[in-house]
């Protein structure tokens, strides 16, 4: 639905997009502009350009772009007016009337109503039901105590099939939206059944306060120990953390991560309000990136054991990348936070996080790990894993520090480690842009793949052209409309994208083309910047823009088949030859 154009420019102008995606990534200037490694796929080199004269973005690697608009819809997995309306919020303005819920932000407002009932359906279960016993019992051993408990609105699932399934559709729901809530599943057969059965759960918050997701621990019996809600209309896993809801209230400008659903209530309740953890699934991205939104440092509190320890690896590598400081907390003489805290106390958890080490000294510890460093050989391997370690860190002091007492301890040159390090940091950037040429070289072909671009291009060019053209000169749209319409467009795409170029040109009196965001999803934006962008650096001017008309109108003259022709159009038929003559 179209919103007022005064109060999308308000909002544009409130919501700067270099600000903006600073939040999510670490922006460098170049030239008048700024780049960033791409939040919305994996690369080694900045290929994501933000355009702080047109307020705009574009990937040259993945051909994301759009403006803040766009970015906000991608990142956050919102639909247009739900991004609209996110950045609002952001701004302390207030949406107009005519912002009315489409028919997924209906869906969206319908699932949450679902997850609201399910998680009071499950409290009430837990606490005043005989069923709850059992989740009672649970959680009464790992210590909980009853405001814990309400605080995080915790639940127990009934060992039945269909309890929750029929409680909710006597609320009203169909079998459809409850599947579609990922509350209850449909069998091959069709059969509709509960999704959560036997478990005890915990219900997944955002940060606006709704219930988006549930995630249930088996008590005893067979099946995964951990159960999760996977990607409905209003979450995904892979962006949301599991108390961030809490931990964002916290004055610190840190926040510990911890693995699990019942370290993070354990950490809470031994009164720190600033933890998180994933959701089932390892660090992402994404998550990596929101919580550097919340916090300058990040506490990992993994566990102590294999996995822990490979998963707080990963987590490093993927926090600094999104630019937060990581320390790791080196916990002996328990397995996970949870049982530290009922052995040794709040206090000395406290102590732990103080003392906490650097994310170098963690991995430096790790290099030497299975190694006897007494032996020639063992210290040349230690050496030669340090050595790729140290390459890896960005910050040439940090480097340097760790250099220097790397040669001290083990009593080699410091020149020599030095030498080692840069010759290896020097390959690593090689390695990196022919990835990242790779990636884009992939990117071309695929785009190139589009079967329009394929089957037509002589065309595909032209008609991006005219487009990009029409963008930079818009008040050139009478004379294109007197040499074009929309119908020799060859392509579905472009077409459609002239004809709200040139409907929103004869409507605005201030035009920008990313207004066009409305009517366009957010991939399409990132072929409509791409248009653009590439449009800047190539001079189209008059001569070339008839150019690219001349070449439309001789396509459909050699693909036209005269005797469908009405008078009127034959007419025009020879009309049109005799122009291009």
């Amino acid at each position: 639905m179209a919103l007022p154009e005064n109060f999308i420019y308000e909002l544009k102008q409130n919501n700067p997009i270099d600000t903006f995606v600073s939040s999510y990534a670490v922006l460098k200037r170049s030239g008048r502009n700024y780049a960033c490694l791409c939040p919305f796929h994996s690369e080694k080199s900045p290929s994501c350009v933000v355009y702080t004269e047109s307020q705009s973005f574009y990937c040259f690697g993945c051909g994301a772009g759009g403006d803040v608009i766009t970015f906000t819809m991608k990142i956050e997995n919102l639909s247009y007016i739900e991004a609209v309306k996110f950045l609002a919020d952001r701004a302390g303005m207030q949406m107009p009337d005519e912002a009315k819920n489409n028919d997924f932000s209906r869906l969206k407002a319908r699932v949450l109503e679902i997850n609201r009932t399910a998680a009071r359906f499950f409290h009430d279960t837990l606490t005043r039901s005989p069923e709850g016993e059992k989740g009672r019992r649970y959680f009464a051993e790992r210590q909980l105590t009853p405001a814990t408990i309400v605080k995080y609105g915790l639940g127990y699932a009934p060992d039945d099939w269909h309890r929750l399934h029929y409680f909710l559709r006597d609320k009203g729901y169909s079998d459809d939206e409850l599947v579609t809530a990922n509350l209850c599943t449909r069998s091959q057969k069709g059969a509709v059944f509960d999704s959560f059965r036997d478990r005890v759960i915990f219900p997944i918050i955002d940060l606006r306060g709704n219930v988006v997701a549930f995630g249930g621990r088996i008590i005893d019996g067979s099946g995964p120990k951990y159960l999760n809600s996977s990607d409905t209309p209003v979450f995904k896993k892979s962006r949301n953390l599991f108390s961030l809801n809490f931990a964002k209230k916290s004055e610190e400008r840190r926040l510990i991560l911890a693995e699990g659903y019942m370290d993070v209530i354990s950490i809470n309740q031994a009164g720190f309000e600033n933890v998180v953890a994933t959701l089932g699934t390892a660090l992402t991205p994404e998550q990596a990136r929101l919580m550097k939104q919340y916090a300058d440092e990040i506490i990992i509190s993994y566990d102590s054991d294999g996995p822990g320890q490979a998963a707080t690896h990963k987590a490093i590598n993927l926090l600094s990348e999104a630019g937060a400081e990581t320390r790791i907390i080196k916990m002996e003489g328990a397995k996970d936070p949870d049982e530290y805290i009922k052995k040794f106390g709040a206090a000395r958890f406290r102590q732990l996080l103080d003392r906490s080490d650097g994310a170098i000294d963690f991995e430096l510890r790790k290099c030497a790990s299975g190694l006897d460093l007494d032996t020639e050989q063992g210290k040349i391997t230690y050496l030669r894993r340090c050595v790729k370690l140290l390459a890896d860190i960005s910050s040439p002091i940090e480097r340097e520090v760790y250099i220097s007492r790397l040669a001290k301890e083990n009593g080699v040159n410091r020149e020599m480690l030095i030498q080692q390090v840069n010759g290896l940091i020097k390959q690593n950037i090689r390695t990196a842009d022919k990835e990242e040429q790779r990636a884009v070289q992939t990117f071309s072909v695929q785009r190139r793949a589009n079967p329009d671009s394929t089957a037509h291009p002589k065309e595909f060019k032209a008609e991006r052209g005219i487009i990009a053209y029409l963008a930079a000169n818009p008040d050139e749209l009478p004379y294109i409309e007197s040499r074009l319409t929309p119908e020799l467009f060859v392509t579905d795409f472009n077409r459609r994208v002239y004809e709200k170029l040139a409907e929103k040109l004869k409507n605005t009196v201030e035009f920008d083309i990313m207004s066009l965001q409305s009517e366009f999803s957010a991939d399409e934006m990132g072929k409509i910047t791409e248009i653009v962008v590439t449009g800047r650096n190539v001079d189209i001017n008059r001569s070339a823009l008839d150019d690219y008309i001349n070449i439309l109108e001789e396509y459909k003259n050699k693909n036209i088949k005269v005797g469908a022709l009405s008078d009127d159009d034959f007419l025009d038929y020879f009309e049109n030859l005799k122009r291009s003559k």
